[in-house]
């Protein structure tokens, strides 16, 4: 394969076809003399423009101006919400017990018992890895990053999600044979397979502490257009029990016309109550669901169109969504737009006790009209374009194949997206712009499968506890990355 011509080559090429093809002979020679070219450059029959004419860069831009209008940048006018520096940017490559494609990795909380001992280990923050060979390994947040455990027979299959619950105590994960599982130290508590395949996301939430037990909502997410909701009971470290927690059977379902995508816990801002917020394939909407231990279902309370102006059947869907570090009504979004991945910044419109998400309903003594319907229509969707505080391109190359992911800096001032070119890229929370990229880590054209972001405890040279800023990223190059400041 022939190497791509440089930016200048192309438009010096441009330039001598155009004099050539109109017989500016004399302007022509002059500017291939100055220009150092040969003699031929900028024939038709050659390929040095690639089929490059002004008529086509011209063509291009229109196309490239009309999709920058749908892009929204803030404004530079706080310096508090502006990219913090210093930013991680110095890779050091994991060298994980085996090596195959990373699926999942982040820095949790964890207990677990070491090789031959029978007492577990207080909860240590520690990098976690999943790979596309089944196996979890458990390395150390110190500088050498030795490894620690590996789980080899936990699951049957690859793990796509976990987090771990109650400080490290146990772990939930989710694999692709549509499994929920139930970890503690180094066996399996308890497992259920509700999902007919892929178990592709897997959240929880902690609920305060009542009577010595503490209650957590569970939610999975399937490639079987399904959401799974589950209500786990365990009793506080302190308490003796001989009998372990289960996962029980969902207590709620919900069955989509597509595929979900992201799963997303947050409390309502004014009354306090627990949402689920999910998004799912070819929908534009965040979808809010109830969540209560006095209801057997999620009653869908309302949606937050992200492109409430668009007359298209679908532009986007909202691939992946996570809550700032910050600001509880914040949301950022990576989105599945092609060919390259936008975020979204997205202020939360909690659903009210009238109309979810919009303006009142009107009385039951008010005239109903095509009109008042027609205002009342515009109205949110006039209301649901100003939470759209941020919608920039990020530049990283995706396909129908990908799997976005967006991580908050820990201090809220950008997001880390991932890129199926090998890149890892910063974009500014507050006005989107693309700050700086992170190279030399995973080999270039290879997948980034999953981001993560946040601050790590790890120990200094005399022994105190010293917070560093962290960027761990995994991809299909084999590869687990920390980057550091």
């Amino acid at each position: 394969m022939a190497p791509t011509p440089s930016i200048d080559a192309l438009a010096s090429a441009i330039i001598a076809r155009f004099l050539r093809t109109n017989n500016y002979t004399e302007t022509l020679q002059a500017f291939l003399r100055e220009a150092d070219l040969p003699v031929d450059a900028g024939q038709s029959s050659g390929d040095d423009t690639q089929n490059l004419t002004i008529q086509s860069l011209l063509e291009e831009k229109k196309a490239f101006d009309h999709s920058a209008n749908f892009e929204r940048y803030g404004e530079d006018d706080k310096a508090d919400d502006m990219w913090t520096v210093p930013a991680p940017s110095k890779p050091t490559v994991i060298q994980t017990p085996t090596s195959s494609n990373i699926l999942a990795a982040s820095v949790e909380p964890w207990q677990y018992s070491s090789e031959g001992a029978d007492v577990t280990t207080s909860a240590l923050p520690l990098l976690v890895s999943t790979g596309a060979d089944k196996q979890v390994h458990l390395l150390d947040t110190k500088p050498d990053h030795a490894s620690l455990v590996s789980f080899s027979g936990l699951s049957d299959s690859p793990v796509l999600s976990f987090t771990s619950i109650l400080q490290g105590r146990y772990c939930l994960m989710t694999n692709m044979s549509g499994y929920l599982l139930l970890q503690h130290r180094s066996q399996i508590l308890d497992s259920r397979k509700d999902h007919a395949k892929y178990a592709v996301k897997v959240v929880a939430y902690e609920e305060e502490s009542e009577n010595g037990i503490r209650r957590l909502w569970v939610a999975t997410a399937g490639w079987d257009t399904t959401v799974f909701l589950y209500r786990i009971e365990i009793p506080d470290e302190d308490m003796a029990t001989d009998s372990p927690p289960v996962l029980g059977e969902p207590v709620a379902r919900i069955k989509l016309p597509t595929n979900p995508e992201s799963l997303v816990f947050v409390p309502h801002l004014d009354s306090g109550e627990l949402l689920l917020l999910v998004s799912r394939l070819d929908s534009t909407n965040i979808f809010y669901y109830q969540v209560s231990s006095s209801s057997p279902e999620l009653p869908l309370l309302g949606q937050q169109n992200l492109a409430p102006h668009s007359n298209a059947w679908v532009a986007f869907s909202p691939a992946h969504m996570t809550l700032s570090p910050r600001d509880p009504g914040l949301l950022a979004i990576a989105t599945s737009t092609l060919p390259h991945m936008k975020v979204m910044i997205v202020r939360l419109l909690f659903p009210t006790a009238h109309l979810p998400g919009g303006p009142e309903i009107p009385g039951p003594d008010a005239a109903v009209t095509q009109a008042t319907q027609a205002m009342a229509a515009l109205a949110l969707q006039n209301r649901e374009d100003a939470a759209i505080l941020l919608q920039a391109n990020t530049f990283a190359p995706q396909t129908a194949y990908s799997t976005p992911q967006v991580a908050w800096r820990p201090d809220g001032s950008g997001v880390w997206v991932n890129g199926d070119d090998g890149l890892v890229r910063g974009i500014e929370a507050k006005t989107g712009k693309l700050m700086t990229v992170l190279k030399d880590g995973h080999e270039l054209g290879y997948k980034v499968r999953t981001v993560w972001a946040g601050y790590v405890d790890v120990a200094g040279e005399d022994g105190e506890s010293i917070r560093e800023e962290w960027v761990v990223s995994g991809g299909f190059d084999k590869r687990l990355i920390v980057w550091k400041v």
